[in-house]
């Protein structure tokens, strides 16, 4: 049974309104899950989806590719310039307080022999009040983009762990390829011994000698390509966690390879989130959002400085003719200062500011829906697949196990000479070709489920848990 459904939820508070502000609210359900059946669960929590797995080693190399790799630790960075930028900009609000210090020496006549000396000391104060909230829409822009850029970090991350666990079940796939193509090699070897023996008796003639040579060969042919393959797939991996391509070696396990490799199998309970919900888990959809929170934040800003700006500056110091008369008979100085700005004609510059801005929030809104399209299309795309690659493994499990059951057959009938040698050669090559198929859709099927924790949003955590993350490190 596919995927049952959890219960409703909306994109966050104010998604549904959002959502149809910008083409339509979110369907209620799965169209692919339907198909199969829906039920009423809890939906599972895939922030750490590799674990659904089962394999230490795949769950080791995406957690690898989330902390080591470049592209991650440039998120990472990229997150912390926009903490400060609103740093930044939330100080543009408070009042600024500085200190300074002077001294001047002025002389008069040629022989010098008028001099004065004098110091002065100050604190000096400003602040431009917020009449008309430029500084405050500014700040907001900053702060969404920071969130924004959280979300694009938690978005690198699910990139790169959906990466690392497909070049994994690649090469998990590969390797089982090689021990296939050494198994129908070892075969196809003994058929050729057989039938050396029976051209030697007479029994057949050198033709068919000829083509159990070309079939061994054939396969022979295929190993180093396989090989080359495993090795590449290990550097895929190795670059994936930011590591030289010799680090990949050790890709199947720390421990050493194992005898037989295996294929990773993904849980099969998973309880799917309905559409909302896994909009509003998506890191990719509330970047989109965050956006254009910005992009209105500006517009604000924009139309505020139209209008006009005010500040208050002052001053409060000491003068005296000594360093040492600054503490005891200097003269005090102050000085207040109100201050205000109005733009009268600046050629439309302002005006056309706040269009650009206008401008700049419909394509973030016209990003932020095409996002959320793409990502309901994007999990029932892969649903869909999930479905085709589950129906077509049961056919080609039934055909790999009738194709190895007549390659046994005409083993034994040609070795009893009830059977010519091109019967052998086709079953030969109809089993490999089922059981390589039966592989290949087994690691589809995986590559599925991958896909689809990625398309519903898994692999990455709320911000509090990205920020103490950060912390850490």
């Amino acid at each position: 049974m596919l995927l049952p459904l959890g219960a409703c939820t909306g994109l966050g508070e104010a998604a549904p309104e959002d959502l149809r502000a910008l083409g339509g609210p979110a369907p209620a359900s799965w169209q692919a899950a339907q198909a199969a059946g829906a039920g009423a669960a809890t939906p599972t929590d895939l922030a750490a989806w590799w674990a659904r797995f089962d394999d230490a080693a795949l769950s080791r190399w995406a957690q690898r590719a989330q902390q080591g790799s470049p592209r991650a630790l440039a998120a990472e960075a990229a997150w912390r310039q926009a903490v400060a930028q609103s740093q930044a900009a939330a100080a543009g609000l408070a009042p600024t307080l500085g200190f300074s210090a002077s001294a001047t020496r002025n002389t008069r006549g040629l022989q010098g022999d008028g001099t004065e000396e004098r110091l002065q000391t100050a604190l000096e104060a400003r602040w431009v009040p917020d009449v008309f909230g430029a500084a405050g829409s500014a700040l907001a822009a900053a702060q969404a983009q920071q969130q924004a850029s959280l979300a694009r970090w938690g978005d690198v991350q699910v990139q790169l762990a959906g990466e690392a666990a497909l070049a994994y079940i690649d090469l998990r796939a590969q390797q089982l390829r090689l021990v296939l193509a050494q198994d129908t090699l070892a075969s196809q070897q003994q058929t050729l011994q057989i039938t050396g023996w029976r051209q030697q008796a007479g029994l057949v003639s050198s033709l068919e000698l000829a083509q159990a040579r070309a079939a061994v060969a054939q396969n022979q042919a295929l190993l180093p390509a396989l090989q080359a393959a495993i090795a590449q797939s290990r550097h895929t991996l190795a670059l994936l966690a930011g590591l030289p391509p010799a680090a990949g070696s050790d890709a199947e396990d720390e421990r050493g390879p194992p005898t037989l490799p295996t294929l990773p199998t993904a849980a099969e309970d998973l309880v799917l989130h309905i559409p909302a919900q896994a909009l509003r888990q998506r890191a990719d959809v509330r970047a989109a959002e965050h956006e254009v929170a910005a992009a209105l934040a500006r517009v604000g800003e924009a139309q505020a400085q139209r209008w006009p700006s005010f500040a208050l500056a002052g001053s409060i110091g000491l003068s005296a003719l000594t360093l040492g008369a600054l503490g005891d008979g200097a003269s005090a100085l102050s000085t207040l200062l109100a201050s205000v700005s109005l733009p009268l004609f600046d050629g439309g510059a302002r005006r056309a500011g706040v269009q650009v801005q206008q401008a700049a929030l419909q394509q973030a809104q016209a990003q932020y829906r095409s996002t959320v399209l793409g990502a309901l299309k994007e999990v029932e795309d892969v649903l869909v697949a999930l479905q085709g690659e589950r129906v077509r493994l049961v056919a080609l499990r039934s055909a790999a196990a009738a194709a190895a059951q007549a390659a046994a057959l005409a083993g034994q009938r040609y070795r009893s000479g009830l059977a010519d040698f091109q019967t052998v050669l086709e079953t030969q090559r109809t089993t490999f070709s089922a059981q390589e198929a039966v592989l290949n859709t087994r690691a589809d099927e995986a590559r599925r489920h991958v896909q689809l924790y990625r398309a519903l949003g898994g692999g990455w955590r709320e911000a509090p848990a990205l920020t103490a993350q950060a912390g850490v490190r």
